[in-house]
């Protein structure tokens, strides 16, 4: 359903299509959680996965309606903005997860906080060269107006320290909420952790984005590291994430 939920934003050009499309995923969990699925293949499994693990309805919900909430395509006024839409959809994923998992646990929920908006702002930040060359920017505006950086920086792919500053304060904030999330390592449950190891590929881009100087629109930075999948094998035979 995420995956669905997110080409929904990809690809709807009109927004009342898209409002009528989250609509339909309302009603779609609705009839899940009355135990009447409409056959459509996703809200079959979905509705599977609700009965075999109990899933909360309130983490499915929130996803839905802060996806409808930015069907405007609108950049994010502030960072807590952003981070706010991070904890609606990543982190409730993640809450989604451990459930599956059969873990309730207040430091694991603490941790899929952190985690969740670390993956928002970075995913914000790996998007940014795609969104430009679409004449879009979502970066927070108050750290842009900050540096004195505007809109038109980033879809001249401007490469000034005003721009690399931006981006620094941006990724730091990610690195920040990563670092609380591990603060949590000692106190969380070791079955949660597969559900954490995305914190591998989070930490791996911070660290490529630092080498190049906080350049986003470094090619690097589009390259994917073929090492990455010992590097998820090893956190997770060290129990780590």
């Amino acid at each position: 359903m995420w995956n669905w939920l997110r080409l929904i934003k990809d690809s709807v050009s009109e927004k009342t299509i898209g409002l009528m499309r989250m609509q339909f995923w309302k009603r779609t969990v609705d009839d899940i959680y009355s135990d009447n699925p409409p056959h459509q293949p996703v809200a079959i499994e979905l509705w599977k996965a609700v009965r075999r693990h109990n899933l909360t309805k309130r983490w499915l919900m929130r996803i839905i309606d802060e996806r409808e909430k930015n069907l405007d395509d609108k950049a994010y006024r502030n960072i807590q903005e952003l981070e706010n839409y991070a904890e609606n959809t990543q982190s409730s994923l993640l809450y989604l997860t451990l459930e599956i998992l059969g873990i309730k646990d207040l430091h694991a929920d603490h941790a899929a906080s952190h985690i969740g908006k670390a993956q928002g702002i970075v995913t914000c930040l790996r998007a940014t060269p795609y969104h430009g060359s679409r004449r879009r920017v979502f970066l927070p505006m108050d750290i842009c107006m900050l540096h004195g950086v505007s809109q038109e920086d980033f879809l001249r792919k401007n490469q000034n320290k005003n721009v690399r500053d931006v981006i620094y304060d941006i990724a730091s904030q990610a690195h920040l909420h990563l670092k609380h999330a591990r603060s949590f390592h000692k106190s969380v449950p070791v079955r949660a952790f597969p559900a954490f190891l995305q914190t591998v590929a989070l930490e791996d881009y911070l660290k490529k984005i630092q080498q190049v100087n906080f350049d986003i629109f470094h090619p690097s930075l589009q390259q994917k590291n073929t090492l990455l999948p010992l590097s998820l094998y090893i956190q997770s035979w060290r129990r780590r994430y």
